[in-house]
């Protein structure tokens, strides 16, 4: 199957190295066809890496991964093209995290969330919300942090989100450790967690933790 991972930041490069890693063919997308970081990624990630804009690497992919910032992801989805979009997974990683006068702010909060504002733009895509959680060397790498811990997925379309579990599998999370949320509204938790995942941060030191629920039996 071939991905177009938008994005060329770390989330974006560390995801497009780990299908490539699974034998999946990948183009990296950016704002322009010669982004220096893309072609870098593509250049060291070997004959199944490609890269393009957004609209070439979209075109390319049966699976489109958003790790776009998520302040920025309809736009970007927008230079993707709709048409780019329809009928296909598109996988949400992304935050809707700004900084404004040294101090992190979610836009939007509560009322919406970017999952939404995807599926809302592009209602022919099969979006999915998942692994915007955890740092992204652990989306790739569970087993960095010993334990059951947890992901977590939100969609409308239960297939797609099978499709993304199944996925999650070989990036290393069993599927008994892969939450449904429920439908794309359910995004607004996750996004939501970000916060808390700051705080965290901040207090441990480093980014390589998660978060593990257990039910009372």
């Amino acid at each position: 199957m071939r991905y177009a991972v938008l994005g060329t930041g770390e989330v974006g490069r560390t995801l497009g190295g780990k299908l490539v890693e699974l034998g999946r063919r990948v183009s990296l997308g950016s704002r322009t066809k010669d982004n220096p970081a893309a072609a870098e990624w593509a250049d060291s990630a070997g004959p199944r890496a490609g890269h393009g804009t957004f609209a070439e690497a979209a075109a390319f992919g049966e699976v489109v991964v958003n790790a776009v910032g998520g302040r920025v992801a309809v736009t970007a989805l927008q230079a993707a093209g709709e048409e780019h979009l329809n009928g296909k997974v598109v996988l949400d990683v992304s935050n809707p995290l700004a900084f404004e006068d040294g101090q992190m702010r979610l836009s939007p909060v509560e009322s919406d969330s970017v999952g939404e504002q995807i599926q809302r733009s592009f209602p022919q895509a099969r979006v999915v919300k998942s692994l915007n959680t955890v740092n992204c060397h652990l989306m790739v790498d569970p087993a960095l942090v010993p334990g059951e811990h947890q992901i977590f997925v939100s969609g409308e379309d239960q297939s797609a989100k099978e499709q993304v579990t199944a996925l999650l599998g070989e990036f290393g999370w069993p599927p008994q450790r892969v939450l449904d949320l429920g439908g794309i509204r359910t995004a607004r938790a996750a996004e939501m967690y970000l916060p808390i995942w700051l705080t965290l941060f901040q207090q441990i030191g480093h980014s390589e933790f998660n978060v593990e629920v257990r039910r009372a039996r």
